[in-house]
């Protein structure tokens, strides 16, 4: 260091050693209280890989199902239902609400249905096919993208689901899952507007305490949910719905999803579709899936 008087002053050499052994001691000290604060970061990013969805996974009285279902069209007769109680099928999925339904009318569909089918063991998954992501890939849904305000928009159409599920005799705590077809969630702006509106569609469906299911391609909608969930963002789906025809009914084995997301007892695999059977002498084009989740609560 310079003195007053100009000239160079050196400390002894053992004054250097203890010096030198004192800031060696402040710089470990140093990067432990950085550890400290960079730990709790690394932990938050295991445990968001981890977290099983961005919502609550279940209301109160939630009915649950695991077993074969399948879907279709048109909501089939009461008497074709009563003939395939000799299928392996015991959960039916029905097309109740939303303006981008390809079969708008229902001509079996009532709360008489509902409770009847209950009656019979059947188990009912509810699909509100609403507006379509703007960057919807099938042309036929194209007509029903989603506007300007997603999130309103959203909010809107979940009320419209709960009314159309009351009608039916569905009550609070059933699942009703919103049918996104696939769209291009490559796009940024697109899929920021159609994240908007399906977490619009979750926010007030849990406030009129129902349960938020999402129903989508595995390679679109539902890569982008997982997408969400993994950067922490909320008001996500209760149950997932994965579309991947493999013929391979795997509900824990799909490669959009990590192994912690949407589990337990909260996934349904698509795993083949436009299948013609039939059972009891009546012949249904079907989808088939595999569940193990949450469905309507029927009002007896």
């Amino acid at each position: 260091m310079v003195g007053s008087g100009g000239g160079t002053f050196t400390l002894p050499m053992y004054l250097q050693k203890i010096y030198a052994q004192k800031l060696l001691g402040y710089t470990v000290a140093l990067a432990g209280l950085l550890g400290l604060l960079v730990v709790p970061h690394q932990v938050d990013a295991a445990a968001r890989s981890r977290a099983p969805a961005g919502g609550p996974a279940a209301a109160a009285g939630t009915v649950k199902f695991r077993g074969r279902a399948f879907d279709t069209c048109h909501t089939p007769s009461l008497s074709t239902m009563r003939a395939w109680r000799s299928s392996p099928y015991r959960a039916v999925g029905v097309y109740f609400a939303g303006r981008g339904r390809q079969c708008q009318k229902q001509r079996h569909l009532s709360k008489r249905w509902v409770a009847a089918v209950d009656r019979m063991g059947w188990r009912v998954l509810p699909v509100f096919v609403g507006s379509q992501s703007p960057c919807v890939q099938a042309k036929n849904k194209r007509r029903v993208r989603m506007g300007r305000a997603p999130w309103r928009q959203g909010k809107k159409e979940a009320r419209q689901a709960v009314r159309a599920a009351k009608a039916l005799g569905m009550r609070a705590g059933s699942a009703l899952y919103l049918d996104m077809e696939a769209y291009n969630e490559g796009n940024s702006r697109c899929a920021r507007t159609t994240l908007d509106f399906i977490r619009g569609w979750n926010r007030e469906m849990r406030k009129n305490a129902y349960l938020p299911g999402f129903y989508s391609s595995a390679e679109s909608g539902v890569r982008h949910m997982e997408r969400a969930r993994r950067s922490g963002v909320t008001d996500l789906p209760s149950a997932m719905w994965f579309a991947r025809w493999d013929r391979k009914p795997s509900l824990y084995g799909e490669r959009a999803l990590s192994k912690w997301a949407w589990t337990p007892h909260r996934r349904i695999h698509q795993y083949a579709g436009n299948v013609t059977e039939k059972h009891g002498g009546r012949r249904l084009t079907i989808d088939l899936n595999a569940a193990d989740a949450p469905v309507a609560r029927i009002r007896r």
